[in-house]
């Protein structure tokens, strides 16, 4: 334990206590005048996942690689007894009724596939078929179950995890141009897939002005909301489109609005700093690792968490479509919080491996 201590990285912690801060902070004032009880059981979801974060640290990273493929396992089973059993709320079958909380199969599939990915890339490199077969095979699979929840925007952060991580592992360049080449071709394919309230958050995005009561309402109020804030924002509890519920979701995927709101700009640039921190810090410890397998799994947690916030607030402020992907530490959701601390738990681990070579370690094995 205290050798434990000396290795963790500070300013890292530092920054996700702030963040989760910020976030209870943001939270109460989404949720003051409406369900207070959704801000008490964000506390509850944030001590079971500061515990799940705790022990994460605590575990060898040989062991937590060995754990790799299980995980991923059990997360694709649970994936596929949603269609089966899953609970339906806002038109969706996402969730899994566990009696105390709802699970969301798909946040663990997002850090599964990371961490099976970093485990299987560990030795080999990703520039031959065989091997970059096995890692599309395993993104594939869940991408497919999320896929007809229907949950593009989980999709999209799945697909885009498994992108960087065959990039870092040493993708050709060459099979990456061809990849995305396709990838643009098979936009109308698509399209024709794609779920009529999808379409229409891509046709609101163009012109929200279109229908301003109907599909381009959430975006215009958030865009109203962010606006109105100005420099210092309307005070603490004082927001107008939060308070008086003009704002959609706003405890989960809105949350931006409010905070810009009573906040203001100086409170959006403290969230940006944080955000900011809070990366170069796991790409540092990426760089530092001693392994092949703890740099990867750090690469793999920032891209996450780049991907999380740069589609949550493009979407809030009408520059991207609306997807539905929380914001990293402010939006309510038990599922993604505790996900996300057991994934900085593990970069953490990294952080102390990183610092102090562990009598048991031998430099060079891909998984210590």
């Amino acid at each position: 334990m205290i050798r434990a201590l000396r290795g963790i990285d500070w300013i890292l912690l530092a920054a996700i206590l702030c963040l989760l801060g910020l976030g209870l902070i943001t939270l109460y004032a989404a949720v003051y005048q409406g369900d207070t009880g959704l801000w008490k059981r964000q506390i509850i979801y944030l001590g079971v996942g500061f515990s799940v974060f705790l022990i994460l640290c605590l575990l060898p990273l040989r062991l937590l690689g060995l754990a790799s493929w299980p995980f991923y396992i059990l997360a694709l089973l649970l994936l596929a007894l949603v269609p089966l059993v899953g609970d339906v709320q806002m038109g969706a079958r996402r969730w899994l009724d566990l009696g105390v909380m709802n699970l969301q199969p798909s946040e663990l599939m997002k850090w599964a596939l990371m961490f099976v990915l970093a485990n299987w890339f560990a030795s080999r490199e990703a520039n031959t078929l065989q091997d970059l077969g096995v890692a599309l095979a395993l993104a594939i699979a869940p991408a497919a179950l999320i896929i007809i929840q229907p949950d593009l925007g989980t999709t999209l952060v799945l697909l885009f995890a498994a992108t960087a991580l065959l990039i870092a592992s040493g993708l050709p360049w060459r099979w990456f141009g061809l990849a995305v080449t396709l990838a643009l071709a098979s936009l109308p394919l698509l399209w024709h897939f794609m779920h009529d309230y999808q379409k229409q958050r891509v046709l609101t995005l163009l012109d929200p002005q279109s229908d301003p009561l109907g599909a381009g309402y959430h975006v215009i109020q958030s865009t109203i909301a962010i606006g109105s804030g100005g420099l210092f924002g309307k005070g603490f509890l004082q927001g107008t489109q939060g308070r008086l519920h003009f704002l959609p979701e706003q405890h989960t995927d809105f949350i931006f609005s409010v905070l810009a709101e009573e906040g203001g700009f100086i409170a959006v640039m403290f969230l940006f700093m944080l955000y900011t921190i809070l990366i170069t810090r796991i790409l540092i410890i990426s760089y530092r690792a001693h392994t092949r397998f703890g740099s990867l799994i750090c690469i793999g947690v920032a891209s996450v968490f780049v991907l999380y916030i740069t589609v949550n607030i493009g979407m809030v402020s009408g520059l991207l479509p609306v997807v539905g992907l929380p914001l990293p530490f402010i939006s309510y959701g038990g599922s993604a919080l505790v996900t996300m601390l057991a994934a900085l738990g593990l970069v953490m681990r990294v952080a102390i491996e990183s610092k102090e070579l562990i009598p048991w370690q031998r430099p060079g094995s891909p998984l210590v």
